[in-house]
């Protein structure tokens, strides 16, 4: 027995064009995007893709065996890319991408407030408390001035940093890019409004272009100088210094923290250089502002 030829020019419109559009480039993509598998991809676009049309149809449209695209179907519409067409023969109908995609970042916003709350939650626990009491209270604990770290991924530095600029009790000292600092807005702004209440000094230097520095001004109330540095630090009360390895347009940040008075001293001391001092006043007008008092 010859195999079945499927002949194009025999096809409907809408099944031509559907086979000339989805190439396996598309398949992949859209399977990764949407956490399915290879069948399901091609089962769900052959629906959106058809309208409406039943699992003999969509087999042949979709080239997914027949035998499996009953299950398939099945799968879909437990997952909602399909619905169930009452009537005879049954027929079945793609869920259009917009609603399914809508319904996926409703579910992962769900699952993080309720992984968010179940994290909350872990603090009020006693086995939490006994955590804290081994760290406290271990044999050898670790001294925070004796360690320097390698810290790799944005999110894990961005929480370090955090940390560590709250902890501030007399100054920051912040060296960066301008349009790198207005990404993160919501971080620093949130953080500056806690050290501004607690009295300690901000210094700002920022490199880029001069509507984002003088944006950045106004984003966070602080006076900003411009400077020509393509570097990126952070100096807590001169004794801790956080050191960003990574090009601000790279994907994977890594940075360096170091507890150096030694290190931290001499960063500073080039940035106070770049910062630029108030010239102190002339002896002569001093002298004359003497005399007027």
């Amino acid at each position: 027995m010859k195999p079945k030829v499927l002949n194009l020019e025999q096809e409907p419109e809408k099944e031509r064009f559907f086979k000339m559009l989805v190439k396996q480039e598309l398949i992949n993509k859209i399977k990764d995007y949407f956490d399915l598998n290879v069948y399901e991809t091609k089962v769900w676009l052959a629906l959106i893709g058809k309208g409406s049309a039943s699992a003999g149809e969509i087999a042949e449209i979709s080239g997914v065996p027949r035998s499996r695209t009953y299950d398939v179907l099945e799968t879909l519409e437990k997952k909602g890319f399909a619905i169930v067409k009452l009537g005879k023969p049954v027929k079945y109908l793609g869920v259009k991408p917009r609603m399914i995609l809508e319904k996926l970042r409703n579910n992962v916003r769900t699952e993080a407030e309720e992984r968010i709350q179940s994290l909350s939650n872990i603090k009020e626990t006693e086995e939490f408390a006994q955590l804290e009491e081994i760290y406290k209270g271990g044999a050898d604990p670790v001294k925070r001035e004796d360690v320097s770290a390698a810290i790799k991924g944005r999110s894990n530095i961005s929480n370090y940093l955090r940390e560590i600029i709250r902890e501030a009790s007399k100054e920051v000292l912040i060296c960066a890019n301008a349009r790198d600092i207005l990404s993160k807005t919501k971080l620093f702004q949130q953080t500056f409004d806690v050290l501004k209440k607690a009295d300690i000094k901000i210094k700002l230097c920022l490199s880029g272009e001069d509507n984002l520095i003088k944006k950045a001004e106004n984003e966070f109330g602080i006076k900003v100088k411009k400077v020509d540095i393509n570097a990126k630090f952070f100096i807590i009360d001169r004794s801790e210094i956080l050191f960003y390895l990574s090009r601000p347009d790279s994907k994977e940040e890594s940075a360096i923290w170091l507890n150096s008075d030694f290190f931290s001293e001499y960063f500073a001391s080039l940035f106070e250089l770049a910062f630029g001092k108030e010239k102190p006043e002339k002896p002569e007008k001093a002298e004359k502002s003497k005399e007027k008092n």
